[in-house]
């Protein structure tokens, strides 16, 4: 096959979508594909220049705003179909996480010019990852879900209707930023700054102590439940691409009710929220009540060295390899 990997683009995402394209792009090279690195913001990258681009790590905070200005002064944004190499594959494996690349708008665009891509149409992608959106479908598709503000709700009607400890954070957006936990009402209110900062309309969830777990879908069949316990108290930016800050256990440590349980939830949150081909949906297991709360899905979850759907792939007997070309062949 001929793969354009899409990768980049200007999201706060933007350093692990890249590691994501790196990551990718070996795999797909070792099963003999002819795979081609596009960022986004920039356009195609040759193969002597990958190593300057994609040769560095994820860190340990989401890129500034200086430098995703930098890296976006020669957006492509939409126009990337253009692009030649991603014009002539067979495939465009989108490697990308959060703004455009996640949110619907590129996969509407790649409809219109006819390429094919890898992972969830344009509408389960928007669907995913408007949050408040999810948690309604979710709710009345019967997969429980952490209650939540209303839009627009103030720290006050918050501390009314949820009381605290709340999660605040974006609406639409990934990899925990933005996020923080409330234990005092008067938190709410620079929290809900903090989050607006990254997206318009901040959500506010019941807090839900609990193990965080997580189950892949692929091909529409659920992958080995895997437990996150993380390095902070949440499974932060930090956390998450930070090698052995984070560890886990795959499988998960569930009796085998547990498991069937939360598998059958993922499958059905899947389907809920429109996800096609593969993606990864979370969840936290109650303290309180022993019940599965489902908090989102992931319709392009990473594929860095630290990422969950390959360590739930890799339980399963699929090497990382075998799961990327799984990947892109589905989108033919």
């Amino acid at each position: 096959m001929k793969v354009a990997v899409l990768m980049g683009g200007t999201s706060v995402e933007r350093q692990v979508s890249l590691a994501t394209g790196r990551a990718v792009l070996e795999a797909l090279r070792d099963r003999g594909h002819e795979a081609y690195a596009v960022d986004t913001a920039r356009g195609y990258v040759p193969r002597d220049e990958e190593e300057r681009l994609l040769g560095q790590a994820v860190g340990r905070e989401p890129p500034d705003e200086e430098a995703l200005l930098e890296a976006g002064r020669g957006e492509l944004s939409l126009g990337v179909a253009d692009v030649p190499v991603v014009e002539e594959a067979d495939v465009a494996f989108l490697a990308l996480h959060g703004g455009q690349g996640e949110d619907g708008r590129l996969q509407a665009v790649l409809d219109v010019a006819g390429v094919r891509y890898t992972g969830s149409g344009h509408l389960g992608s928007a669907v995913a990852m408007d949050k408040r959106v999810s948690k309604e479908l979710l709710e009345r598709g019967g997969v429980p879900t952490p209650a939540w503000s209303e839009p627009g709700a103030g720290p006050e009607r918050i501390e009314e209707e949820l009381g605290t400890p709340v999660v605040v954070k974006p609406a639409a957006g990934g990899s925990t930023v933005g996020v923080t936990v409330v234990r005092e009402p008067g938190e709410l209110s620079a929290a809900l700054d903090r989050a607006a900062r990254w997206g318009e309309d901040p959500l506010a969830e019941r807090y839900v102590p609990g193990r965080e777990i997580t189950v892949g879908v692929l091909g529409g069949e659920a992958l080995p439940v895997v437990e996150i316990h993380p390095g902070h108290e949440i499974y932060d930016y930090e956390s998450k691409y930070t090698p052995g800050l984070s560890h886990y256990d795959v499988p998960a440590d569930l009796d085998p009710g547990q498991v069937e349980r939360v598998q059958e939830l993922a499958l059905r949150a899947y389907r809920l929220l429109r996800q096609e081909s593969y993606s990864r949906i979370d969840f936290l297991l109650s303290e309180e009540d022993d019940r599965f709360y489902c908090l989102e899905a992931n319709s392009l979850p990473g594929m860095t060295s630290t990422s969950l759907l390959p360590k739930a792939a890799a339980a399963a007997g699929i090497p990382f390899p075998e799961l990327c070309e799984r990947i892109a062949r589905d989108a033919l």
